[in-house]
């Protein structure tokens, strides 16, 4: 359990382990998608009707405009966006944003199942992955390219974390800066410097007399006679 939470706070880190032209990009990704999720409960809007454009009192004609042009041409990108999922990896995570805009783009056409697609592409694309690495489970990646079972699992655990925690990544960010300057973290050591701990000067180091050779005993003191 405790190494579960260790890889899930690691993965959090790597969410927002970004340049920041792209955790930018996050946070407005992340905020219109948890819009659109957690409107499904609350009468099931298209990723379009959640932008604050009417509440804002902006004009509406380029959004009716667009859905119009979405209706019935964009459904296919679900599939495209559950396969930008599966390439996500912790140095390409500008592939889970894309995919969630092809999803998000792929429901203004069919609507919310285009996770459902999504999603069964993505565990299409796995099943078959692990179908394949069937055959390299005892190969020894020394001069040729392998897909091993373990490996394939991992890159996919990976995946689905990196691509499920996007619509997350705004509120996160803003839990983090509101409780930062009420949590006390530990001192953290600089990388490469070694920990010195000074001797003793009332205790000789182990193994000898200071200056002695290592591993030679200490001469015994021998005992003082007292005056009658």
């Amino acid at each position: 359990m405790k190494e579960k939470r260790r890889e899930l706070a690691r993965l959090c880190r790597v969410a927002v382990d970004r340049p920041k032209w792209q955790l930018g990009l996050a946070v407005v990704v992340s905020a219109w998608s948890l819009a659109w999720v957690v409107g499904q409960a609350f009468g099931a809007p298209s990723p379009l009707e959640v932008l604050p454009v009417r509440w804002a009192g902006l004009p509406t004609g380029w959004l009716d405009a667009t859905r119009g042009w979405f209706d019935g041409r964009t459904g296919f990108l679900a599939v495209a966006g559950g396969l930008l999922w599966a390439m996500t990896s912790a140095s390409r995570q500008a592939s889970a944003l894309v995919g969630w805009l092809a999803v998000m783009a792929a429901a203004e056409d069919v609507g919310y199942v285009a996770v459902k697609w999504a999603l069964l592409s993505f565990a299409v694309f796995l099943a078959a992955m692990g179908l394949v690495s069937i055959t390299g489970r005892r190969a020894f990646v020394v001069d040729r390219v392998a897909v091993i079972p373990r490996d394939v699992a991992r890159a996919g655990a990976t995946a689905v974390a990196l691509s499920a925690v996007v619509p997350l990544v705004a509120p996160g960010l803003v839990l983090a800066r509101l409780v930062g300057p009420y949590v006390t973290r530990p001192p953290r050591r600089r990388p490469g410097t070694p920990i010195v701990r000074p001797l003793s000067a009332e205790r000789p180091p182990v193994g000898g007399t200071p200056g002695g050779t290592p591993g030679e005993l200490p001469e015994p003191v021998p005992a003082q006679r007292g005056s009658r």
